[in-house]
């Protein structure tokens, strides 16, 4: 299984990206791991490979083969289309942060989803950024999303509950553990 997770420093791609890969391991998974996070510190973009199965060789995901893409801004999605193919699921997190040409009026933000859909149709939209912020937990958004991505994957929800519980700090898990519950529920059947 190839995940991809894509956004802007600060959104807790790679806190993220290690919950998930810790999970993943204690599944009974070979996991690897690699990320990309060059300018994060200054809004810039950031992605996590994170790859598991009964064997995995290689950290990172060859072009065209990603299962899922995990985005946690717009347009970010768009950014690695090169990884997608007709059965890749894209969740995309409705939120968008204006790149400097936009901000300028330099250039216009562009439509996400038409882009997407030239490469693959399971394209699902959710409003993670939202309800991050009804909880009061904006920097929560990695978590929330985290659980929107738990209900695609069949693993004991248990894994996830004992991960949050390791890698979160006290005084913020209670409100991240309300936050993957209720992204869990976005995407459950």
């Amino acid at each position: 299984m190839n995940i991809l997770m894509a956004g802007v420093g600060g959104q807790g791609i790679i806190l993220a990206s290690d919950i998930l890969s810790e999970v993943m391991l204690e599944a009974g998974f070979d996991v690897k791991k690699s990320e990309i996070h060059g300018m994060a510190q200054r809004g810039g973009s950031v992605m996590s490979h994170v790859r598991f199965g009964a064997k995995v060789s290689s950290p990172t995901i060859a072009l065209g083969t990603c299962d899922i893409l995990l985005s946690f801004e717009e347009l970010e999605a768009a950014r690695y289309l090169e990884y997608l193919n007709p059965n890749t699921k894209v969740v995309i997190n409705r939120q968008r942060i204006l790149p400097p040409s936009v901000v300028q009026g330099q250039a216009a933000y562009p439509e996400v989803e038409p882009i997407i859909r030239e490469y693959t149709q399971n394209v699902i939209f959710v409003e993670g950024s939202a309800l991050a912020a009804e909880l009061n937990n904006a920097k929560g958004l990695n978590i929330v999303l985290l659980g929107a991505l738990s209900a695609l994957l069949d693993v004991n929800e248990e894994l996830w509950l004992n991960a949050l519980n390791l890698n979160l700090k006290e005084k913020i898990r209670a409100v991240n553990l309300e936050g993957f519950k209720r992204g869990r529920a976005l995407l459950a059947a």
